[in-house]
């Protein structure tokens, strides 16, 4: 009797057990089923140079009828997120304003391996709301108009980018310095945190004249003088994946699209040139920027 007790004690124990162990196994598939859920349901958040922002916005609308991936955009200055990055920003890819953050967060390990690619490549510009008056009707402009008159007499107050942070701004000095123009406008400079708050001051005649993205003048109809890239470095806009984000598929996905030649000919569209013409110095000196 004691035996067949015994027995039956044991048999009891070991079903609990084994129902504890099913128990344990249902939630675990169920915490992961969640987790995965979650991370499907939520957005790629995309940090982005603020000349990129609104282009990379209109482009959105259709990468998301494609794909049917949500997307939270992060704007501001590429030297901002890229410190962020490096303090444990929760982005899923950056889209700079140029290649030198990019390459260094790769090096340091913080992008995904084979992920840095040229998205863009920027343009200088320069615009006067007194000048673009009358640029419309110019169908070439040499380089003594350029060097000579909208330039030649410094007005009291010239915006650009900051050099010291922002890409654009670096390639403003870069374009001044080219044209022997450096010293005569540093004192009267105001310079922007970043080339869409250069934009700004312009936009609302805050400051007359001063050096922008072609991108800014395309997107808002307005008119300006294309800087030759051969003043100054190239403008490359590159984008990394972040080596922990948990969207690195959609992130991929991202990235494909922005590289498509049915993008990369819309990005050209609103202003940034084509790869091949980086540093060409067959092309004419002076471009309209396209209306």
């Amino acid at each position: 009797m004691l035996r067949i007790l015994l027995v039956t004690v044991l048999i009891m124990s070991l079903l609990d057990v084994n129902s504890s162990q099913a128990y344990q196994s249902n939630v675990n598939d169920s915490t992961k089923t969640k987790t995965k859920s979650d991370s499907n349901n939520k957005p790629l958040r995309i940090a982005v140079a603020s000349n990129f922002t609104p282009v990379l916005k209109v482009l959105l609308e259709d990468f998301t009828k494609q794909t049917g991936i949500k997307s939270q955009v992060i704007s501001g200055a590429s030297g901002a997120m890229f410190l962020q990055i490096k303090y444990g920003a929760p982005f899923d890819i950056f889209l700079s304003a140029d290649s030198r953050r990019p390459k260094e967060l790769e090096q340091a390990g913080y992008a995904l391996a084979g992920s840095r690619k040229t998205y863009a490549i920027g343009q200088l510009a320069l615009y006067s709301s007194s000048l673009s008056a009358n640029v419309n009707s110019i169908d070439q402009v040499s380089l003594e108009l350029l060097a000579l008159d909208p330039l030649r007499k410094p007005p009291a107050r010239f915006a650009i980018a900051n050099p010291d942070t922002a890409p654009y701004g670096k390639a403003a000095k870069e374009a001044l310095t080219h044209m022997g123009l450096w010293q005569a406008y540093e004192s009267r400079l105001v310079k922007g945190i970043n080339i869409g708050q250069t934009f700004t001051q312009l936009r609302s005649k805050a400051v007359d004249s001063g050096i922008v993205a072609n991108s800014q003048l395309v997107l808002n109809n307005l008119s300006g003088i294309i800087i030759p890239s051969n003043y100054h470095q190239a403008i490359e806009q590159q984008l990394i994946i972040i080596r922990n984000s948990k969207q690195q598929a959609a992130a991929e996905k991202l990235s494909h699209f922005l590289l498509s030649s049915e993008s990369q000919n819309r990005i050209t569209s609103y202003g940034y040139a084509q790869t091949k013409q980086v540093n060409n110095t067959d092309i004419k000196l002076i471009e309209l920027t396209a209306k």
